[in-house]
C-alpha cells in the first residue's frame, strides 16, 4: 500500500527530472533514485549508475520540459520533451515510474523523435501547441 499521495508522487519526478536533467546535480538526484533501481529501457545501462552515466555523456545542453503527469498508486506517467541531447530531433517521452519508499525503484519509457509540422500527417504537434522550430 503506497505511503504517499499521487500528487506527492508526481512533485517527486518533476523535482527528480528537473534535478538529473536540467540541473545536471548528480549528487541531488541521487536521493530520487534508489541503489535498487531497476532500469527497463533498451538503450539505458542497468540500475541509477546506467543512467547517471548516459546523462553525462550527453551535451549540457539537454533539458526536460513536462507537459502532462498522472498517477495513480505508486506509478507516476510523465509525457515530456528531452531536447538539446544532439540528436537531430528532440524526443517525445512517456516514462513510468514506480516509486517505493519515496524513491524510483523501476523506469519504463516510450520515446519517439518530435515530427516537425511537414512531417506530422494529422497536422497537429506531438508536444504542446507548436511545432519545433
Amino acid at each position: 500500500m503506497s505511503k504517499t499521495t499521487p500528487e506527492q508522487n508526481k512533485a517527486l519526478v518533476l523535482e527528480a527530472f528537473d534535478t538529473l536533467f536540467n540541473k545536471r546535480d548528480y549528487a541531488a538526484a541521487e536521493r530520487f533514485w534508489s541503489d535498487r533501481y531497476i532500469q527497463h529501457s533498451a538503450h539505458i545501462g542497468p540500475g541509477r549508475d546506467g543512467l547517471f552515466n548516459l546523462v553525462r555523456t550527453l551535451p549540457d545542453t539537454l533539458s526536460y520540459e513536462n507537459q502532462l503527469i498522472v498517477a495513480e498508486g505508486d506509478y507516476v506517467i510523465a509525457h515530456g520533451r528531452f531536447s538539446g541531447s544532439g540528436r537531430p530531433a528532440a524526443w517525445i517521452a512517456a516514462d513510468v515510474l514506480r516509486i517505493e519508499d519515496g524513491k524510483f525503484a523501476e523506469h519504463w519509457d516510450v520515446l519517439q523523435d518530435e515530427a516537425t509540422e511537414a512531417q506530422s500527417v494529422s497536422g497537429l504537434p506531438m508536444f504542446g501547441d507548436k511545432f519545433p522550430a
